[in-house]
């Protein structure tokens, strides 16, 4: 009993408070408070000018691969004469690989830099697929609460649905037939008209109990294909196979819908997910495919490689600002996110705050709302119940034709009852509220979690293409060209008919041979 009574709490993590206290600018540099207003211009403008920091820092890496080009295109070109003279004065003493002292120690640190940049690269893609992952988990478990949420929400609907559609079949049909047989008999009208009169205040109490604003589609809503002739006890079904919403638009409807949200949410993290997988790949390939091209020094493969490194750096650099922009705006809501669920018209639209406050918070000193309607919804039932007892004992004895009318209406009571009782549980706060508290740790905890790991993984691998990029024309430069190996492999072979005549006069000269 103490786990049932027990509602799990949910507290800013120290990441969410970290983020959330980042001073905010607007575009005029300006100082903005951080209460978490998506809807609002200014607060629009303090994410952008946070994203525009990864702009900055995408000019400065271009302005530091500009000036590592200017060094080794126009700063290196007197060195060309010098070498070619350092060559000749040491082509006696060469040891036949075609390289000087010099390049090969140019050679060395080149790859090295490289080594130790696509090093770095490889440990922020470990990174950026861990924090992909994570992501991806936490959005897993938002959407799974969210469908969860959906699927009580309609489950309530289809209750009171049922519940008011079995008493309108019991007052038109039954009831009606018994007032007619008991016409003659006035206790035994009165207490029909009774039960007919409860049936109708119990019909009125449940129709101003809903979760759901009118217009809101749960998914498991009023269907006109359900059957109105019995009523039968919900038998509840896990929420992977609940039914749920399929948007049918790309605008926010307006009461919000946790099944819409849950299907806009699981689309745009299925994109979210493989975008990521791809940039991370394509980071992978660039890296192992510049270390081979430093390993056979191959131009044209260091060529396409730099390409791809240029789009990998833009990539990265714009990764990082939509990522700290998200990561802010995440930080502001998970910091206070009941304030604002009570604040947005999305979500109270048609729902009074007192209903959302006690889903919310689900404290145990509050008292739901639903109380006096439940509690008098159940004494008229209880009522009626009386009543039939009273008819069953002693009018079926008089009337013994009204016995089938009378055992129809005890059928439709008896289900009516057993919906109740499922109802007055749903509508309980600690459902509604843990699937709550669930959906935010799962946003707020491996969510944000998730999306730190990606920033971290965007600034590493800009940082290792800015090196990779400035390291390259080095490597470039240090290669061998065609005609110096042309050059070597006729220096290091000998020519085989000179070889073949000088044997021969060595073999003349020599007169024992």
């Amino acid at each position: 009993m103490a786990a049932m009574t027990t509602v799990p709490s949910y507290t800013p993590s120290l990441w969410v408070r970290v983020c959330h206290a980042l001073p905010r600018l607007d575009l005029t540099m300006q100082m903005r408070d951080n209460i978490f207003v998506p809807d609002s211009w200014e607060y629009q403008q303090t994410l952008l000018v946070l994203s525009s920091l990864s702009a900055i820092a995408l000019v400065i890496s271009l302005l530091v691969v500009l000036s590592f080009l200017i060094h080794y295109c126009c700063c290196h070109r007197g060195d060309r004469s010098e070498g070619s003279e350092e060559e000749e004065e040491d082509e006696d003493g060469s040891t036949g690989h075609g390289y000087s002292g010099k390049k090969g120690r140019g050679i060395c640190c080149v790859t090295w830099v490289a080594v130790a940049a696509v090093t770095l690269c490889c440990v922020a893609i470990g990174i950026g697929f861990y924090g992909n992952s994570e992501a991806n988990d936490g959005m897993y478990q938002l959407t799974s609460s969210l469908l969860t949420a959906n699927y009580t929400l309609a489950s309530i609907d289809l209750l009171i649905s049922d519940t008011i559609t079995g008493l309108q079949l019991s007052i038109s049909g039954p009831l009606m037939t018994l007032e007619e047989l008991f016409t003659g008999s006035k206790p035994f009208l009165v207490s029909t008209r009774n039960c007919r009169r409860l049936s109708e205040n119990v019909i009125s109490l449940l129709s101003s109990i809903s979760l759901t604003p009118p217009g809101t589609d749960t998914g498991l809503g009023n269907d006109s294909s359900i059957s109105r002739a019995s009523i039968v006890p919900l038998t509840p079904v896990p929420p992977s196979v609940a039914p749920t919403v399929v948007p049918t638009s790309n605008l926010v409807p307006s009461p919000f819908s946790p099944g819409w949200a849950a299907n806009t949410l699981m689309v745009n993290e299925d994109y979210r997910w493989l975008s990521y997988v791809l940039l991370l790949l394509l980071d992978l390939i660039v890296c192992l495919f510049i270390l081979l091209g430093l390993a056979k020094q191959a131009r044209w493969l260091l060529i396409l490689m730099t390409v791809l490194a240029w789009l990998a750096l833009f990539l990265s650099w714009g990764s990082l600002g939509l990522e700290t922009a998200t990561v802010v705006a995440l930080s502001d809501f998970c910091s206070d996110p009941n304030a604002f669920v009570l604040n947005s018209t999305n979500f109270n639209t048609g729902t009074s705050s007192d209903v959302l406050d006690y889903y919310l918070t689900c404290s145990r000193r509050m008292n739901s709302p639903f109380q006096q309607l439940l509690t008098q919804s159940q004494r008229a039932l209880s009522n009626i119940h009386t009543h039939l007892s009273n008819l069953d004992r002693n009018a079926l004895p008089q009337f013994p034709k009204a016995e089938k009318s009378l055992r129809d209406v005890q059928q439709i009571l008896n289900s009516t009852e057993g919906n109740f009782h499922q109802l007055v549980a749903l509508l309980n706060c600690r459902g509604l509220n843990k699937d709550y508290i669930d959906s935010l740790k799962g946003l707020c905890y491996d969510g944000m979690e998730g999306l730190l790991y990606l920033s971290l993984y965007s600034f590493l691998s800009a940082l290792a293409f800015t090196a990779i990029l400035c390291s390259l024309p080095g490597a470039w430069r240090s290669f061998p060209s065609e005609s110096e190996e042309y050059e070597d492999s006729d220096s290091e072979s000998e020519d085989p008919f000179t070889s073949h005549q000088d044997s021969k006069r060595f073999l003349q000269w020599q007169p024992w041979l």
